[in-house]
């Protein structure tokens, strides 16, 4: 069952959420559309905040020359001011920021640093909160961009920036050229079906009500044999993050915070303890 398609809104003073995901920012990397995210998290009301992966692209910064700038100090401030305003922030290192991994079990005051966890909503479902790089293996390829080639997916992305950046000109709203290339080849579309269905057999494999993830650069908010499949997208190509109202409502929004997809909660709520405490899982067999 997919979520259910509702009309775009735009929440401009939405209520405080219990949690939200993002993943793949790449900040450092030239195509991180660091501002826009930066908008978000200023607007962003939470108790938890999960960084599920790639959040600073330490593979671009060493291998390249790093794109840092105002923008990107603007994410940092507002990351510094969720935390000062009490909200909890989870990181989960992907391969990107793999080197942070070695901080894995680090607890801080307001902050952790954890390889992969559970979250459980409001509404008791249990979900796995991974990054998704471990799936390669299993799903024969070393990501998308591995697929098509560095070369080229840089090249789309560069092109996805510029044609961007004339629609700000135009008035226009924010389109992804990069997403809409994609979904035109055979090959990336089938790596990414056996992405979403290495990530399903995994949470049922451990008992879980489903998993959210990031990693192949693809929003999507399904439920499948009643296992959730989320993945939270990413701020390079769709701009987008997963967000829990205080319900349990899981609802997938744009960089606007508009809705593009929701998944209602359990009819009937399961107690849930107050302290929403992240729970560490062992490592995959």
């Amino acid at each position: 069952m997919t979520a259910a398609n509702v009309d775009l809104h735009l929440v401009p003073d939405s209520p405080r959420l219990r949690s939200a995901f993002i993943s793949d920012v790449h900040l450092g990397s030239a195509h991180c559309h660091a501002q826009e995210l930066a908008d978000f998290l200023a607007r962003l009301k939470v108790d938890r905040l999960y960084l599920v992966g790639d959040i600073v692209d330490l593979w671009w910064m060493s291998a390249k020359r790093a794109a840092w700038g105002h923008a990107q100090n603007h994410v940092v401030e507002a990351l510094h001011r969720l935390r000062a305003a009490g909200t909890e922030l989870v990181y989960v290192p992907g391969n990107h920021d793999r080197p942070i991994r070695r901080f894995c079990g680090l607890v801080l005051p307001r902050m952790s640093v954890r390889r992969r966890l559970i979250h459980t909503t409001a509404d008791g479902r249990r979900l796995l909160v991974v990054h998704g790089d471990d799936y390669d293996s299993v799903t024969q390829f070393g990501g998308f961009h591995d697929q098509l080639g560095d070369w080229l997916y840089e090249r789309i992305l560069t092109g996805n920036r510029l044609a961007n950046g004339l629609r700000r000109r135009l008035g226009l709203r924010y389109w992804s050229l990069a997403d809409f290339l994609k979904r035109q080849s055979g090959a990336a579309e089938r790596y990414i079906g056996r992405f979403i269905d290495t990530g399903l057999a995994d949470a049922r494999r451990r008992g879980l009500d489903g998993i959210v993830c990031g990693h192949i650069h693809r929003p999507a908010l399904i439920e499948r044999d009643g296992i959730i499949y989320a993945n939270d997208g990413d701020w390079v190509e769709s701009l987008t993050a997963l967000v829990e109202d205080r319900d349990g409502t899981l609802r997938l929004v744009n960089h606007r915070n508009e809705t593009l997809q929701r998944l209602e909660p359990r009819s009937v709520a399961m107690p849930v303890p107050a302290q929403n405490v992240p729970v560490t899982m062992p490592e995959a067999a």
